[in-house]
């Protein structure tokens, strides 16, 4: 479903760091205390439920700004972040995200049978 409302990511600060995650796996562990958790809710393909399991980086590329969601199983999502009201396409693949914003102040982004749960500022 194509939203109206213009809205844009709110980048968090452990996005923007580059850092890498804490852990080994893909940094689904809560980080140490003082480091930044750049933890996201995700329901990966055949899952049953929302889990706060899959981590976000932010960089910026050649065309844009570019979010790497990374799943407990070793997979991961590109998301290109626009400025046309979309919020975020997929950065590469044959697979269209689909996004729909949630009432809370965040988008749920839909990519083949990944769901993923990102903060968002809506602009007015």
């Amino acid at each position: 479903m194509r939203q109206t409302a213009a809205f844009a990511l709110l980048l968090l600060a452990a996005c923007g760091t580059g850092a890498p995650p804490a852990q080994d796996s893909n940094g689904a562990a809560a980080p140490p205390p003082g480091a930044p958790d750049n933890r996201i809710e995700c329901k990966v393909a055949g899952a049953a439920v929302f889990e706060r399991a899959c981590t976000v980086e932010s960089a910026t590329g050649p065309n844009g700004r570019v979010l790497t969601i990374r799943k407990a199983d070793g997979g991961f999502r590109r998301l290109l972040i626009t400025s046309d009201g979309h919020g975020v396409v997929a950065a590469d693949g044959a697979e269209p995200a689909r996004v729909m914003l949630l009432p809370d102040h965040r988008i749920e982004v839909a990519i083949g049978g990944d769901r993923f749960r990102l903060p968002v500022m809506v602009r007015r």
